[in-house]
């Protein structure tokens, strides 16, 4: 047992502890009751009071002497009998359970609708019928006066099986795509349906029509409220002839008198979950509604909306169970184990658990530990960091143990303004200053250009050389000082300010010129760790240096030469091939370009083959073509496809010359010997 006091308001968790296999046997389950004290201080209410692996609706029957339970995994239903304080039976489903209904007054009539579009009738012998319903069905009630079982699931209408005659009746359609909740009134029979649109429409099953539409999404919305997305109604629950509470799938309950169209009570859970189920709880005098959401359950008055006490979820809430008459209830969870939670302040314990009433007299007057509902803990530090540090010794603020309990709307709001990233800036600020201050005891850095850089860097390690060498009293080379002084001429001042003067290492002279620079470089290098050398250490090498020290030195200086050739070559090589590649891919460039000519007025196209052979053919040919050529060929294309023929008009003196021309020819032919036989050099003859 344990237990928890939420706002002065002691609650014992009758399931707390461990739980002990199956498998043992009652011997083993004696001796770890006398070691464990955990084991020995645990309530066991109901025996074997826990599903496979989770439990997700849980009832009790009218005449409330048994309890049924679904769960998984296999899917199945457990009746639990509690003047037994045990198990009665157990059946499996082929599918899991959404909702179930218990339409007697024990569990010999019960209705489960499954999550595969299946009802199932179960007796008390075992299953009774089973049928299927046109849409995946997510809520379910009896009307007792008409016999009709009313389903709503995820389409606009509400199926109606009439359970007298065994068959489907017309169904209620409403203007709503989905329907999530259902109820019905047991004084005037009104039936209500939770739309996914956030409407709540009232339907009459002796008229078979609509009653009224509410609409509660807008009511939803309040200045305290934070809602992202449009609310949709998901449970449903009527305390008397009037009164009626929805539950929003944001975590709000809007308490309406169905006489008007705005709530006179919204709660909010904070937690922008949907609300699973609701209930109303009178307490003497008081009415209080118990809301549930997956984290949490939550009493608070029905007229002001002040918290009376909470539960919250170790693991996630999916259905819970009031004991009508008493301050016991029974929660289904995310876990196998199903909660039992009794609170005095609420009613006396059930008759067949009577002796929980003296067991908890004892426990009244041990402290336990407080837990404030719709309160946060807050430290001086997160004070600081809202804002709110005037707050302390006001009445918005109580003292507890190292902080203070400051109201949860007044948290959030504090919270909303500010900035959620200050924080983080503030960090960072401090962290860089830090840094500053640390930077201030080291030595200074020069900062470099953004122009060539590694020359700047190479010119100010020169400088340093220079200072050094000029504290030891030795001869700096005049050169060197002036390439030095480089850096801070006004005359090179662009060198590393414009872009334009930047060193390109792409270009052939900087790759030529590299390998010598780096050399050189090497060799200083190498020149000046030589100098660190201490004079103990020179004379020990001189000491054992051979007689040819002085061919040696030449030896690493030819070898180094070697090294500079190759590299050199290297070098050439590789420029050589940059270059002929740049000029390979210039001609192939050059070669892809599309070529234009010049067309002259003079010029022909197509008649290159005509103009060949019009050399080698004789002056009548050649007319003749001219001829053919003088014909308008018709165009293809969409201009028109008609052919027109035309001859251009000669002159008469040219007509003339030409019979002639013809007659001197036709006077030759005739006078013309053969020459065949003749074995002659073949001579070509002009024509004119």
């Amino acid at each position: 047992m344990l237990v928890i006091n939420s706002n002065d308001v002691k609650i014992y968790n009758l399931s707390h502890g461990k739980s002990l296999p199956e498998w043992l046997s009652d011997k083993k389950r004696r001796a770890l009751m006398k070691k464990d004290l955990d084991v020995r201080r645990r309530i066991e209410l109901i025996q074997d009071f826990d599903m496979p692996a989770v439990s997700d609706c849980i009832q009790m029957s009218p005449d409330g002497q048994y309890i049924l339970v679904t769960g998984v995994y296999k899917p199945r239903v457990r009746c639990f009998e509690v003047k037994n304080l045990s198990m009665k039976f157990e059946r499996c489903f082929d599918s899991e359970v959404t909702k179930f209904q218990i339409i007697s007054d024990d569990y010999s009539k019960v209705v489960f609708l499954q999550c595969d579009r299946y009802v199932e009738f179960h007796a008390q012998f075992g299953r009774y019928y089973r049928l299927r319903i046109p849409k995946f069905g997510r809520d379910l009630k009896y009307h007792y006066p008409s016999c009709d079982l009313f389903v709503v699931g995820s389409g606009p209408d509400i199926y109606r099986i009439n359970l007298e005659q065994g068959r489907f009746l017309a169904p209620f359609t409403t203007d709503a795509s989905e329907l999530n909740a259902l109820d019905i009134n047991p004084l005037h029979q009104l039936l209500v349906v939770g739309t996914k649109e956030g409407k709540v429409e009232a339907w009459d099953p002796r008229a078979k029509r609509r009653a009224g539409v509410l609409d509660c999404a807008l009511g939803a919305v309040t200045t305290e409220t934070r809602i992202t997305s449009l609310p949709a109604v998901t449970s449903l629950k009527f305390k008397d002839s009037t009164v009626m509470g929805v539950g929003t799938s944001t975590g709000q309950i809007l308490l309406y008198d169905i006489r008007s169209d705005k709530p006179f009570t919204v709660k909010d859970h904070q937690y922008g979950k949907e609300i699973k189920k609701l209930a109303f709880h009178p307490y003497q005098g008081h009415d209080l509604v118990a809301s549930m959401d997956s984290r949490v359950l939550r009493y608070w008055d029905k007229d002001t909306g002040k918290p009376f006490c909470s539960i919250e979820a170790k693991a996630d809430f999916n259905d819970f169970c009031l004991v009508p008459d008493t301050g016991m209830m029974f929660l289904a969870n995310e876990d196998k184990k199903m909660l039992t939670y009794y609170i005095p302040s609420l009613g006396p314990a059930p008759s067949w658990c009577s002796f929980l009433d003296n067991l908890t007299e004892e426990l009244e007057e041990t402290n336990v530990t407080s837990v404030y509902d719709d309160y946060k803990f807050v430290t001086a530090k997160d004070l600081d960091e809202l804002g709110l540090s005037h707050l302390i010794g006001s009445e918005m603020l109580r003292a507890y143990m190292h902080g203070y309990f400051m109201d949860l709307r007044l948290y959030k709001k504090a919270k909303s303004l500010v900035d959620p990233f200050s924080i983080e800036k503030f960090k960072k600020k401090k962290i860089s200053e830090k840094i500053d201050e640390e930077r201030a005891n080291r030595v200074q850095v020069r900062k470099l250009p953004k122009i060539n850089q590694e020359l700047a860097l190479k010119l100010i390690n020169d400088e340093e050389s220079i200072k050094v060498a000029t504290q030891e009293g030795k001869k700096v080379k005049q050169n060197k000082v002036q390439a030095a002084s480089i850096l801070h001429d006004e005359r090179f001042k662009l060198l590393f300010e414009n872009p334009d003067f930047e060193v390109d290492k792409n270009a052939d002279e900087y790759k030529l010129l590299n390998p010598v620079v780096s050399r050189l470089d090497k060799q200083r290098e190498k020149k000046l760790r030589k100098e660190l050398i201490t004079e103990e250490n020179e004379e020990e090498e001189e000491e054992g240096r051979s007689s040819n020290g002085e061919d040696s030195d030449f030896y690493d200086s030819s070898e180094d030469e070697k090294k500079m050739a190759k590299e050199l070559s290297k070098t050439y090589k590789k420029v050589r091939r940059d270059k002929e590649q740049r000029e390979y891919e210039a001609r192939q460039a050059a070669r892809n370009e599309p070529k234009f000519f010049e067309v002259k007025t003079d010029s022909q196209f197509g008649n290159a083959g005509l103009k060949t052979k019009s050399k080698r053919s004789t002056l009548e040919e050649r007319l003749q073509i001219e001829e053919q050529e003088s014909i308008t060929r018709p165009r293809t294309g969409g201009v028109g496809s008609r052919e027109m023929t035309f001859t251009l008009k000669q002159s008469e003196k040219f007509v003339k010359a030409r019979e002639e021309a013809k007659k001197h020819f036709e006077e030759r032919r005739q006078i013309r010997r053969s020459a065949k036989g003749m074995h002659t050099k073949k001579v070509k003859l002009r024509h004119f």
